[in-house]
Formats: structure tokens, sequence, C-alpha cells
């Protein structure tokens, strides 16, 4: 079978995601692993028994006061057989843990290799531009497999953690993301298929003016929010063939454009998984978009080419519009964006708050009225 790449419309080999697992390569594979530093950590497995060690414990002790009364003296001789079957279970059940995770990351590294592809099994606080990555503490990528050609791209589960203590609380996201060929204005696409009671699902919310409105079923499928003043420049970023792409392939992720960047969000789904046909819809999805991504690389920021930008992009250059220079030679300057084009206006999400609000005061009011 072919080795394609994510933008390959060649089919991937999935086969290595189901195929039995050969026990000597798996054991090769766990040591290269481990010396290369990226393979599961052995500390995991340790935490793993200990925990489940305590759980038995406790669960032993209040079991055995349990049989010692019912049992009385009976209960001297089923004591000891009952820890020895629970620690038996608490270091059966850890082993177990430890050898599906090896099993999941060497059908992963299997995978990736495979389709020309290379894999990461975490990556701690990924210094990534999209809107996930600069919230809470915690945070982690893991299970990245990452392809290159034709150009970068990176597929991922996310996680964070917001609060402490009991109120902390684990945000889990997949992910992707394609680097593009030259920094583009903040632009979102709120997929309407994903959202819930209260709205939108994105932890950002932003200002409703730079909403802009796209023809045909778009805007039923997807909120689009630009940097005000940009509303032309994305009209030529999101064509309608663009369009009917992101429609297809991409309807039911988030999407945010930043910097030099594309991603695609999916809240409380894994992107990187064993399943074969979620993989080949995700190979699906960025071949597609990855096709289209030529006519991008042509825009240019005419906004530069007339004011002074004394702090520039991340990832960005200067002036961008070609403009009249010496005789014969017109001036070409890099790519790049306009300070007020780089992020979009964020906003306080008081309408969420608002139902939320009204719903703990109904509640108070209702357990107040039928407290007696």
């Amino acid at each position: 079978m072919s080795t394609p790449s994510p933008g390959s419309t060649a089919a991937f080999d999935a086969r290595a995601l189901t195929a039995p697992v050969d026990r000597a390569r798996l054991t090769a594979w766990a040591r290269e692993a481990r010396a290369s530093g990226v393979g599961p950590r052995t500390g995991q497995i340790v935490l793993f028994i200990v925990i489940a060690l305590f759980i038995a414990f406790v669960g032993f002790g209040v079991v055995g006061v349990f049989l010692s009364v019912l049992l009385g003296s009976s209960g001297g001789i089923v004591m000891p057989l009952l820890m020895l079957v629970i620690v038996g279970l608490a270091v059966w059940g850890g082993i177990a843990w430890w050898n599906r995770l090896l099993v999941r990351g060497y059908r992963l590294a299997d995978f990736a290799a495979s389709n020309g592809m290379s894999y990461l099994p975490r990556l701690a606080d990924p210094q990534l531009p999209g809107m996930i990555f600069s919230l809470g503490h915690g945070r982690e990528s893991t299970d990245l497999v990452r392809g290159t050609s034709p150009r970068f791209a990176e597929f991922a589960n996310y996680r964070y953690t917001t609060g402490s203590g009991k109120e902390s609380q684990t945000h889990e996201w997949g992910y992707i993301a394609i680097k593009l060929d030259v920094p583009l204005p903040n632009i979102v696409l709120d997929a309407q298929s994903n959202n819930g009671l209260f709205g939108s699902n994105l932890p950002a919310a932003y200002q409703r003016h730079q909403r802009l409105s796209l023809e045909g079923d778009f805007d039923r499928s997807f909120a689009l929010y630009c940097p005000e003043g940009y509303e032309r420049d994305a009209l030529y970023l999101f064509t309608p063939d663009i369009m009917a792409r992101f429609l297809d392939s991409a309807s039911a992720f988030d999407v945010e454009i930043v910097d030099d960047w594309l991603f695609l969000y999916a809240q409380n789904r894994q992107v990187t998984t064993l399943d074969p046909a979620v993989w080949a819809q995700m190979f699906g999805t960025v071949g597609a978009v990855i096709a289209k991504l030529e006519q991008w690389a042509r825009w240019r920021d005419e906004r530069l080419g007339a004011a002074s930008d004394p702090a520039p992009a991340r990832f960005a250059g200067g002036p961008v519009t070609p403009t009249p220079g010496e005789p014969g030679r017109p001036w070409a300057p890099p790519p790049g964006v306009a300070p007020e084009g780089r992020r979009l206006k964020r906003t306080f999400p008081w309408a969420s708050v608002l139902v939320f609000g009204a719903a703990a005061v109904g509640w108070v009011v209702f357990r107040v009225m039928f407290a007696h």
C-alpha cells in the first residue's frame, strides 16, 4: 500500500490500528521508546498500582469489618484470603492498564510510520497560538501524530485544568494544527452543530460586530468572525469553493486561523484514536483543506504598506502589498498582518453567566418554597 501524507488523495494505511500485535515487536518498541525518552513512563504504572492498592486496602478494611461482624470467628480464615484476592486484582489491573497503554502507543507509532508521519506520546505546554493553548494550567498534548508533507500537520488530543481543589475542572479537546504559508488575519469559524443550550462551546467569546454573514448554507453551519475592517479580506479567503470544502469536510469542527496556523478543534472528542474510520475522515478533511490553501498564500495586507508597525506579529514579516519602488523595480514586501488584524476582540460571555445565574436563583427559590 502507498504511503500518503494527510494531504494526499491516496488511501492511507490503517492496518496497524487493528492488526494483531506482534509481542516481540511490541517489546522491542517499548524498549526503544523508553531509551529515547518518548515511551510511556514507568512511573505511571507504579502510581496506578499504589492508588489501586490504597483503594483495595480501604475496601478491604470496610468489607473486613462487615465480615467479622457477620461471620464471627470464621472471619479469621476468610480475611487473609480476601486480602490476597484484592491485592491480586489490584496488581492485575495495573499490569493490564500498562499493557493497554503500551499497545496504544505501539499501534499509533506504527500507524504514523506507515503513513510517512511521526508519533510523540506527549508534549507539555505546546507553544501554539490557538485559543485553547493559553488557558488554565497543566496543559498537555497527548498522542501527537505529525506529518510534514505537503505541509506540517499535527493531530493530537489536548487537556488543561482550570480552578483548583474541589473546584478544579479538566477540559479535553482534540485538535488538528496545519501550518500555513503566510500569516493571516485572526478568523474564527464557530461550528453551529456542536453548540450547546447556552450558545457556543468555544472557550472565547467575540464581539458581535465582528460577525460576518456569508452566502448560502454557510451561515447555518458556521458563525464567521473576522477583525473589523477585514471583511473584504475574509471574503477573499473564503471563496465559494473553499466554503464548500469546509461545509463538506469540516462542519463538525470549530476552526481558527491565527498567525500562520489553521486549527480545527473538537471539544470532548479524541482526534488521535485507534478507529480507522475516524482517521479516514480526518485525512479527508485535512486533504480537502490543504488542496485550497495555495490561494491563501497569495493574500497580502494592504494596511501595512502605509503604516509603521513597531510590534511585529509572532510569525509576521513586514508590509505585504506590492508598492511602486524604483523605476522598473516594483517593490514586493514580505507577508504580514497589521496589528488590528492579528487578534479578534473578545467579550465577556454575559449571556451564559445570566442564564446560569438565573438557573441558580431559581433552584434556591424552589428549595426554599418546598423545603417544608
